[in-house]
């Protein structure tokens, strides 16, 4: 009696689907490699859009800071001439209070009317100038920073 033998797995099937395996493997790790590649890629060119933003923003700031130093400098070369002015104004106005009553007094001594217009308050009533209204010059590129 022959003895057939049953048909059984070959170490080449066995060996194929180790290769088969192994195949996928690698594909999945250089796919794994490429995703891991474009990952860095894309958080490279944010840190490179945000490094330029800050860059750009840093400028706007240095620009908007220089702005407001100048015009601080300049709000205070006004306040400092409206202080000067204020003061003008006071001391003309009490020359103006004297020579009102030098002219009450002449008037008086003398018998001629004269017309004594009030001196308004200027600081109450910054409307009413006590002088005639005369224009003010002023250059565009004065207000400029």
């Amino acid at each position: 009696m022959s003895t057939k033998q049953q048909p059984t797995s070959s170490g080449s099937d066995v060996d194929q689907r180790y290769a088969v395996h192994d195949e996928r493997k690698r594909k999945r790790m250089i796919s794994n490699r490429e995703s891991a590649r474009r990952s860095r890629m894309r958080k490279q060119q944010h840190l490179d859009e945000m490094v330029g933003q800050a860059s750009r923003l840093q400028n706007e700031n240095n620009i908007l800071s220089q702005k407001i130093n100048n015009t601080t400098q300049l709000y205070l070369g006004i306040a400092s001439e409206n202080n000067v002015l204020r003061a003008q104004l006071g001391e003309l106005t009490d020359r103006l209070r004297s020579l009102n009553s030098v002219l009450e007094i002449v008037s008086d001594v003398s018998g001629l009317a004269v017309d004594i217009p009030d001196i308004p308050d200027t600081l109450l009533e910054p409307w009413q100038l006590p002088c005639p209204i005369q224009p003010i010059t002023a250059s565009a590129d004065m207000f400029q920073c």
